[in-house]
């Protein structure tokens, strides 16, 4: 089977290699984003998805605005692939490119859908708590992640998994699945399936003020928003911007999913929640771990932070290094 691939970030990577390990399919080119500058040095940075592909002396097109470019274009339609594969491209695929090869457009989006339709699906399933996601294969439509479902492949999400941890579970998932997905396509053993919009939800781009952290709600809601945006939730700490990266919510509720360590650490605070204590305030210091900070509901452990300018660091070092007292507060983020 000849492939074209579309793909940017480290996401996208692992489903690219098995592509290329693969006896029974070639990859006739790699398509991806532009090389970025980065902030350090501002010199251009190629994505990881090209640094492979270059690796094993694979072509690679980097138009702007790939719908729009005539020579990806042209070469798109001479190349002779049976199918492209899009794994997190970042660009929108015009209907002729999606018309082009003979089996279709195959996407690899991070969610079990019609849920979590958009551009962060494993961000916003975090957020929302879900204790379950994984990866479906579709034909691609001119719609965003409206195609008719191929394959899916389910994952547990554990309560202290973060953004970059899912993604990384998901990378492997999604790579199996496509493999299995082209194989049967071609094969003529897969049966589309046309998704229910009645159940969509969608998953858009991440805003600034997503980032920011507000004490009034919920030890539990705060982990997700920090887990779910990693590694960008800020506070405010002695009028300073502190980024929060890891936390743990303590409860009794939670205990069955925590580290061993962590359970004992909640089993020893049974009365540390008090109404007289505000939100974000520092109730109790936990040694060798962090500090424990009042929420609107429920107690948070700080398990890691970064503050500006410096290396993120482990609550404990924090707690050391600022020499932090109970009855401090941490106030929202974004002021």
């Amino acid at each position: 089977m000849k492939v074209v691939f579309f793909g940017t970030p480290e996401f996208a990577v692992p489903t690219l290699e098995k592509l290329i390990n693969h006896s029974e399919i070639e990859v006739l080119a790699v398509v991806t984003q532009p090389d970025k500058r980065r902030e350090r040095g501002n010199q251009l940075t190629p994505s990881p998805v090209k640094l492979l592909a270059q690796s094993f002396n694979i072509p690679v097109w980097q138009p702007a605005r790939v719908k729009k470019d005539a020579e990806t274009l042209n070469q798109l339609k001479q190349i002779g692939a049976d199918v492209f594969v899009v794994v997190a491209y970042g660009q929108i695929l015009s209907q002729e490119i999606l018309d082009m090869p003979k089996l279709g457009c195959v996407n690899v989006h991070g969610s079990i859908l019609p849920k979590y339709r958009g551009a962060a699906p494993i961000q916003w399933c975090l957020y929302n708590g879900e204790t379950q996601t994984g990866i479906t294969t579709m034909l691609m439509d001119a719609g965003m992640d409206t195609g008719a479902m191929l394959l899916v492949a389910t994952t547990p999400i554990g309560l202290l998994d973060n953004a970059d941890d899912l993604a990384q579970k998901l990378a492997h998932v999604g790579g199996d699945l496509l493999i299995e997905t082209l194989l049967k396509l071609e094969r003529h053993e897969i049966e589309p399936i046309p998704q229910d919009n009645s159940e969509a939800t969608y998953a858009p781009l991440i805003k600034k003020e997503d980032y920011w952290l507000d004490w009034s709600k919920s030890a539990l809601a705060l982990h997700n928003q920090i887990r779910g945006f990693y590694p960008n939730c800020n506070a405010t700490f002695r009028n300073q911007s502190l980024k929060i990266t890891a936390t743990a919510p303590l409860g009794t509720a939670f205990a069955l999913d925590l580290t061993p360590e962590l359970r004992a650490l909640v089993d020893k605070l049974p009365d540390l929640s008090r109404e007289s204590c505000k939100p974000g305030e520092v109730v109790s210091i936990a040694k060798g771990m962090g500090a424990i900070a009042q929420t609107g509901e429920g107690l948070l452990l700080l398990r890691e932070v970064q503050l500006a300018g410096k290396r993120p660091q482990s609550g404990w070092d924090f707690v050391n290094g600022a020499r932090l007292a109970v009855g401090e507060v941490f106030n929202n983020g974004g002021v």
